[in-house]
């Protein structure tokens, strides 16, 4: 059995639902990873996915931040925050077990600038991830890690790398933070599947003619812990969907696998 997930930041669920909506119809995953959906939980469009088949579980925010899960399967063991105790004012982390894999999905703060208050609480966040996976998990479980990580990781994933060197989102610290939370054993779908291709999922609006000139990051992603991996069969970038009308600045990366081969429950 092939099982689809995909991860996407919406920039408002609210103002791109048709686009959500038309996707799920066309795509239809077993679990989407939603970020920055920029609502509150009862302002979240539930019936509207209900009738398209897909269960919604949300950790919303008035007017910024907001994740969500939209899953096929029903979900178990729903978490919203960190629950180590520490500050959890901003909806950035929503996870559950669904047809018996831990989903985490995740919206990193993006940091600002390296030199700004912001930056230090994204490498926070980076290091409370890690322990909450050591906490809570082992490499041999089977974990997904989805989201708008806002960490490019190497020079392929940026348009210019020699340029934007140092920048947030290409911060050497900001690679290591990623790192020591994938060295939990978490393998990069993508890159497993395409060592060597350059492909983007955020094309900045501020920049002119950056999706048309591919002036791109690759800030999405999706990793996974040993099991899935060996069970993948692809994992790409739905990059059209960024010339499509009203599109958000990031487009979907959808993953799949063989579910049958993972052995979950």
């Amino acid at each position: 059995m092939v099982w689809k997930i995909a991860t996407f930041n919406v920039n408002s669920i609210r103002s791109r639902l048709d686009v959500v909506k038309n996707w799920l119809e066309q795509n239809r995953p077993d679990v989407l990873c939603l970020q920055e959906i920029k609502c509150r939980d009862a302002e979240f469009p539930f019936e509207c996915f209900r009738q398209a088949g897909y269960q919604a579980s949300v950790y919303g925010q008035k007017a910024y931040h907001g994740v969500a899960i939209l899953s096929l399967g029903s979900p178990r063991d729903v978490r919203r925050g960190f629950g180590d105790g520490g500050p959890d004012s901003e909806a950035r982390l929503i996870a559950a077990k669904i047809d018996g894999l831990w989903i985490f999905n995740t919206y990193v703060p993006q940091g600002r600038s390296p030199d700004h208050p912001a930056f230090l609480e994204k490498l926070a966040f980076f290091a409370r991830l890690k322990e909450l996976f050591l906490r809570e998990h082992t490499p041999a479980q089977p974990v997904i890690w989805v989201g708008d990580i806002n960490v490019a990781p190497e020079d392929i994933d940026v348009y210019a790398p020699r340029k934007l060197e140092g920048k947030v989102g290409f911060h050497p610290l900001e690679k290591q933070a990623l790192a020591e939370v994938c060295s939990f054993g978490f393998t990069d779908l993508f890159r497993k599947r395409y060592p060597t291709e350059r492909r983007f999922t955020f094309w900045d609006y501020r920049l002119p003619g950056s999706f048309k000139n591919d002036l791109g990051w690759r800030l999405d992603h999706i990793r996974a812990t040993e099991c899935i991996a060996n069970a993948l069969v692809d994992c790409r970038v739905d990059a059209a969907l960024r010339a499509e009308p009203r599109p958000s600045d990031h487009v979907p990366v959808i993953a799949e696998v063989q579910l049958d081969r993972i052995g979950a429950k």
